[in-house]
């Protein structure tokens, strides 16, 4: 699966770390709803380092279509909270 990370680009993940990351995306969306800015703050550090960990960079030229957008890691928490859907910003497979 594609993941783009605004403002760094694309990496591609295996749909094996698909769990995983609405592990972190649930944690995101808990945060914001807390309101709690340095919980936010970590929360979307940790998913975003997840993401880079894990995926492997896309050239920069590359066309292929990204399944997830995530913010990049300087938005703010009324920036992340636009960009949610109704399933967060990665929905769960099931």
């Amino acid at each position: 699966m594609i993941v783009r990370i605004m403002g760094e680009g694309q990496l591609d993940l295996s749909e094996a770390d698909l769990d995983l990351l609405n592990s972190f995306d649930d944690a995101l969306e808990r945060a914001i709803e807390s309101g709690d800015e340095s919980r936010f703050r970590a929360a979307l550090h940790d998913l975003l380092e997840k993401v880079r960990q894990d995926g492997r960079p896309l050239p920069p030229d590359s066309l292929q279509t990204s399944q997830f957008i995530l913010p990049p890691a300087d938005a703010s928490m009324e920036e992340v909270r636009a960009m949610l859907g109704d399933e967060g910003l990665i929905p769960d497979p099931t």
